[in-house]
């Protein structure tokens, strides 16, 4: 964990962003939409259970098929009120359930989710590889993690004007230095994670969509993890 990692921390985060929610869908709603969708294909490509860590308002919410089936968690209650409103709304049947919780710490078994779709959260949580690492436990084996993230520029003026804004950004709750290598180093640990795809999203290339597989488990593996637990 780094410095600037210490100074967020999960309170100051959660009433940064409840301030932000009645505004939230205003500010950010047009400017990051063909990422949203650009994530949302993504998941439904999988299928399955899907998880919005980080939900939000909820702006992703009605992008999703009838078919799916998504359940949200955000650690504020404000935002999370907004995206609950939406979901009544708009009937969004899709919407399987609403929950506050600490995406470091989901309240989900293990290998629980077809896929984890974190959208704009991970450059804004405290300790952004446990959060990873979150996201690899409760997903099965074949499953996907669909990353919606900031990646910063490792030199010229993007990167100069990303550390000058980097004291500001955290007063609101995200971080502005997030390097590449940080993605590329957590994924090279975590087992059975691979990269399948990075590639940049409007606006302006400042974001990528993101995208981790998690391999299947092999009948040896199986067998190998039910001699462990007799053991």
């Amino acid at each position: 964990m780094t410095q600037l990692d210490l100074q967020l921390d999960k309170d100051a985060i959660a009433r940064a962003y409840g301030r932000w929610a009645p505004v939230y869908d205003l500010v950010f709603g047009p400017v990051f939409e063909s990422g949203r969708r650009a994530a949302v294909v993504a998941a439904e490509r999988i299928g399955g259970l899907i998880l919005e860590a980080g939900v939000g308002t909820g702006l992703s919410l009605p992008d999703y098929a009838a078919s799916s089936r998504v359940i949200g968690v955000d650690i504020s209650e404000p935002m999370l009120r907004k995206a609950q409103e939406r979901v009544r709304a708009l009937g969004l049947r899709q919407i399987a359930g609403l929950a506050v919780m600490d995406i470091e710490h989901l309240s989900l078994p293990d290998a629980s989710v077809d896929v984890v779709v974190a959208q704009y959260v991970i450059t804004a949580v405290p300790n952004p590889e446990a959060t990873l690492d979150e996201f690899a436990r409760v997903l099965k084996p074949g499953g996907e993690i669909v990353l919606l993230s900031r990646v910063s520029a490792e030199a010229g003026l993007r990167h100069a004007l990303e550390q000058w804004f980097a004291p500001a950004a955290r007063r609101l709750g995200w971080r502005t230095d997030f390097a590449w290598q940080r993605y590329a180093s957590w994924a090279d640990r975590a087992p059975g994670i691979r990269l399948k795809e990075r590639r940049a999203v409007p606006p302006l290339g400042h974001f990528s969509l993101i995208r981790f597989a998690k391999d299947r488990a092999t009948a040896s593996d199986a067998i190998c993890s039910a001699a462990r637990a007799e053991i």
